[in-house]
């Protein structure tokens, strides 16, 4: 008769393992795009000189940095025996939104190079979408946040 909870709490466990998944898809990209803008150079100079690449650089990290600490929470929340779907479910969507975006501009800084398998960014973008997608898209997070927020309506 247990059965629901302990789904529940599987899914639960699982989307902030996947958030974590994700984290680390973001992360190894943008560590490839923060060595590549520091050796490449066009016009005299690195690209991680130019303004335009350091904000770049700047919104992946804070993106990375987000999506890390709520995270954290989830999981810390999910080990100290509250398991919250919201929780997970906000993980979840934060976390792979965050790897795709910060693949996607990982593979911009590469120009050229991002598509190739050489420099592995497009690899990365692949596993963020995949991961994105798993256990539920965007919107299946969406409603399963929505539910817990607004609650069950009559």
């Amino acid at each position: 008769g247990d059965g629901a909870p302990i789904l529940a709490a599987f899914l639960c466990e699982n989307r902030i393992q996947i958030a974590g998944m994700a984290l680390g898809i973001a992360q190894g990209a943008f560590d490839r795009a923060l060595d590549y803008v520091k050796q490449r150079e066009q016009f005299g100079r690195k690209l991680a000189q130019f303004q335009i690449t350091r904000h770049k650089l700047a919104e992946m990290a804070a993106k990375i940095e987000t999506a890390r600490y709520l995270t954290y929470y989830a999981a810390w929340s999910f080990d100290n025996g509250k398991p919250e779907a919201r929780l997970a479910s906000m993980a979840k969507l934060t976390a792979t939104r965050a790897a795709v975006e910060v693949c996607d501009e990982a593979i911009q800084l590469l120009g050229g190079y991002g598509y190739t398998t050489e420099y592995e960014v497009e690899h990365f973008f692949r596993d963020a979408k995949q991961a994105q997608i798993f256990q539920g898209g965007p919107s299946v997070q969406k409603d399963i946040i929505a539910d817990e927020i607004i609650g069950r309506l009559k």
